[in-house]
C-alpha cells in the first residue's frame, strides 16, 4: 500500500461570491465608475445568446457577460480598464454582515479546541465564482482566502514568435481577451482540484487516478455555501460524497429567498439562512456546527486508526 500523501485533517469552506460573500453583484462598482447603466448592460447580456444564434454563432451563456465587458472596453465604454483597475474596484465592494470576521472565527475554533488542535485540524477558505478574479483579489477578503477560482482577463496577449523574442513591453494595457474561464458546470472541477490538492501541488493532474485515502481534502470535509440554482452541480457533488451544503439568501439589494427555499425543498441544500455571518445569527450557528461535526469525525477516525495499531508485547518475567 502506498504511503498516504496527506493527513486529511483540512476542512475546506468553499464559497460562491455574489449574494453570498457580498450582498449584491461584484460588477456594480465597475458600472458606477464608468457611468454605465447596469440594467441596460445585463439586458444586453440576456439577449446575446439569441443575437449570435440568429447569426449562426453559438456562445456560452454563463460567460457571455465577460465577452460583453471586452466589447465595452473595445468600444470605449470602459476605457483603460486594466486588471489593476479591476482590483481597485474590488476594494469598493461591501461584504456581507460578519465577513471577514467569520473566516477568522472558523480558524480560531479549531485552534482553541484541544482535541482538534492535537490532531492538527486546520481550516481553509476558497472562493469558486463565475465572477472576476481581480475584483475578488482586491476585495476586503482577498488576502484572507486560500485560493480563488474565477474568470480572468489578459491585457496583452503573447504575440506570434514570443518564445524567440525578448519581452520589452512591461507596461499596462486594457484587458483584451479572456484568459481563464469558469462556468456553473466547471465549478465542479475546482472542487476536485481542492479535493486532490492540485492547488498545492501543480504536478498533480486533476484527472489523475487517485485513491480516496490519497486525496488532500476529502469531499466529506468540505462545506459549500452559495445562493442559487447555478450552484446545483457543486451542491450535487458534495451531497453525493458526504459534504455539507448550505444555501444563503439576501433581502437587500435584491430578495432571492424564494429560489434558495426552492433549493432546500428539492433537497439540493442541507440548510439555509440569510447571508449574515455575525456571531449568533443562523448562518453562523449552522456553519460552525457543521465545522465541529466534521472536526469531531476527523478526531474519531484518527483515534480509531491508532486503536487498530497492535500493542507491543509486554515484558515476560
Amino acid at each position: 500500500m502506498p504511503a498516504p500523501l496527506h493527513t486529511q485533517t483540512t476542512i475546506a469552506f468553499i464559497w460562491d461570491f455574489d449574494k453570498t460573500l457580498i450582498p449584491g453583484n461584484q460588477q456594480d462598482p465597475l458600472f458606477e465608475a464608468y457611468g454605465v447603466d447596469a440594467s441596460r448592460f445585463w439586458a444586453e447580456v440576456d439577449g446575446l445568446v439569441s443575437y449570435y444564434r440568429d447569426r449562426g454563432i453559438t456562445i456560452a451563456r454563463d460567460s457571455a457577460y465577460l465577452g460583453h465587458i471586452l466589447t465595452y472596453v473595445q468600444e470605449g465604454e470602459f476605457p483603460d480598464l486594466t486588471r489593476r483597475r479591476l482590483r481597485e474596484l474590488g476594494g469598493e465592494l461591501e461584504m456581507s454582515p460578519g465577513i471577514p470576521e467569520f473566516l477568522e472565527a472558523t480558524r480560531n475554533r479549531v485552534a482553541e479546541v484541544q482535541d482538534y488542535a492535537h490532531e492538527g485540524i486546520g481550516v481553509e477558505h476558497y472562493v469558486v465564482s463565475t465572477g472576476i478574479r481581480p475584483m475578488i483579489e482586491g476585495s476586503p477578503i482577498g488576502g484572507l482566502i486560500d485560493g480563488i477560482w474565477a474568470n480572468d482577463f489578459i491585457e496583452r496577449p503573447a504575440p506570434p514568435g514570443y518564445l524567440e523574442t525578448l519581452a520589452i513591453d512591461n507596461g499596462t494595457h486594457p484587458i483584451s481577451m479572456l484568459g481563464y474561464a469558469i462556468d456553473n458546470t466547471s465549478k465542479t472541477r475546482a472542487v476536485f482540484e481542492i479535493n486532490k490538492g492540485v492547488n498545492r501541488n501543480v504536478g498533480i493532474d486533476v484527472n489523475a487516478l487517485m485513491a480516496e485515502e490519497q486525496r488532500r481534502v476529502p469531499i466529506r470535509n468540505m462545506i459549500y455555501i452559495a445562493d442559487g440554482p447555478s450552484d446545483v452541480p457543486v451542491f450535487s457533488i458534495l451531497n453525493q460524497h458526504g459534504g455539507k451544503t448550505f444555501g444563503v439568501y439576501t433581502t437587500e439589494p435584491s430578495n432571492n429567498f424564494r429560489q434558495v427555499k426552492q433549493l432546500q425543498a428539492q433537497g439540493r441544500v442541507q440548510g439555509m439562512a440569510k447571508a449574515d455571518y455575525r456571531k449568533g445569527e443562523a448562518a453562523y450557528l449552522w456553519l460552525i456546527d457543521s465545522l465541529e461535526q466534521i472536526a469531531d469525525e476527523i478526531v474519531a477516525n484518527r483515534r480509531a486508526a491508532f486503536a487498530e495499531i497492535p500493542r507491543a508485547p509486554g515484558h515476560v518475567d
